[in-house]
């Protein structure tokens, strides 16, 4: 029988559980955690695999590399900590060998450059005739700053940062040879909330936090399950651009979600956008149980919200 993505992995932290961990965090968050005294190594890993994740006729080279950067350490900021360094591997087939590699790498060396992030490891192979792409990714930060899925806590004010949609909007926009539109350049060049996430890791009125990556409608159902605790979302007060169901089940925004203090959420929103530009916005609220219920402008709606699953 076919089992889900989410609960194929959850066999496999079952089945690790007992094994020593030697003191890393074991599988739930966005990141493992390495307590290292009074800071901590967060590291994680992701991979990109072609016609999944990106389209080569769609997608320059540059692009693919600057991506493969972002969405790796769009988790270390979702943990609260800064991106400190990354490990590349990449497999090629022949045709993508040679300039198109070399491109590849020139955009994941100006993104690493601009976020101050080392290159100091990985591997090169060949494929047969897709390019898949794996990055570690490693971050730092005190350990108070850590922010985890499982501190969400009744009550708290569920927020997100910026606009959610754009990148959802934008496969759709490649699907249909719309190459062009300010949504499909946003969805072939993630970008991460590093400044955000390390910024939001130093207020401890912040609870549970990760990215955004399968859509809220999939991602807030990993702190509820995490913290034991249920869900209110008011779909009109989701920013966004687009239809409503690009912003809370399509993937790859790369925005933070987060539960924040309700009597503090207004200052918090404030002192964020003051630090980093971007706007922090409520969306709904931690309830007791471990149900989540939509509403339409106060009012529960039968609109069923599915995020993205890879199987």
């Amino acid at each position: 029988m076919k089992k889900s993505e989410f609960a194929f992995i959850g066999d496999i932290a079952a089945m690790f559980s007992a094994l020593p961990h030697h003191g890393f965090e074991p599988i739930g968050d966005d990141c493992t955690v390495l307590p290292m005294g009074d800071e901590a190594l967060v590291m994680t890993t992701d991979m990109l695999v072609e016609d999944i994740h990106f389209l080569r006729g769609a997608s320059s080279a540059e692009e693919v590399g600057e991506k493969s950067l972002m969405v790796n350490i769009s988790d270390v900021a979702a943990m609260g900590a800064k991106p400190i360094a990354t490990l590349l591997s990449i497999a090629l087939p022949e045709s993508a060998q040679g300039e198109w590699a070399e491109s590849f790498m020139r955009g994941y060396y100006e993104a690493s450059k601009r976020e101050g992030v080392a290159l100091v490891g990985g591997d090169t192979t060949a494929s047969r005739d897709k390019i898949t792409i794996n990055v570690v990714a490693i971050g730092r930060a005190p350990m108070a700053n850590i922010k985890r899925r499982s501190d969400a806590k009744v009550g708290d004010a569920i927020c997100v940062t910026g606009k959610l949609g754009i990148s959802s909007k934008g496969l759709v926009d490649i699907m249909f040879g719309d190459l062009n539109t300010s949504a499909a350049k946003a969805h072939r060049r993630a970008q991460a909330r590093t400044a955000e996430g390390a910024w939001l890791g130093t207020r401890s009125e912040v609870h549970a936090m990760m990215d955004i990556s399968d859509g809220i409608a999939s991602d807030i159902k990993h702190i509820m399950e995490l913290s034991g605790v249920g869900a209110t979302i008011e779909l009109s007060s989701v920013p966004t651009d687009y239809d409503i169901r690009y912003a809370t089940t399509g993937g790859e925004d790369y925005e933070l979600l987060l539960t924040v203090d309700s009597e503090r959420y207004e200052e918090v929103a404030e002192a964020l956008l003051k630090a980093t530009g971007t706007t922090l916005t409520k969306i709904g609220e931690i309830t007791a149980g471990n149900n989540i219920e939509w509403l339409d402008n106060g009012k529960p709606t039968d609109i069923e919200m599915r995020g993205f699953t890879h199987f």
